[in-house]
């Protein structure tokens, strides 16, 4: 099964990435590049589905943030 979970994704002063979403609570990662923390936000997306075992609920779209459309099989 699939999902697409929105994820918010900041650059930090630290010269480092935040992704978090506001779909999968919980849901934080941090990498060096946004392709990085894609990859570990996927990861823990994952990990926090197959933890909680429920459906995401239906996604809402905002403005005047970077999101992007993380798939995450399970």
């Amino acid at each position: 099964m699939e999902s697409i979970i929105k994820i918010k994704i900041e650059k930090l002063p630290e010269d480092v990435y935040l992704a978090t979403s506001d779909d999968l609570q919980g849901l934080v990662a941090q990498g060096r590049t946004i392709e990085e923390t894609i990859e570990i936000a996927r990861d823990v997306a994952k990990k926090l589905i197959e933890a909680q075992n429920k459906k995401l609920p239906e996604l809402n779209f905002y403005e005047g943030s970077f999101e992007y459309p993380l798939i995450v099989g399970v």
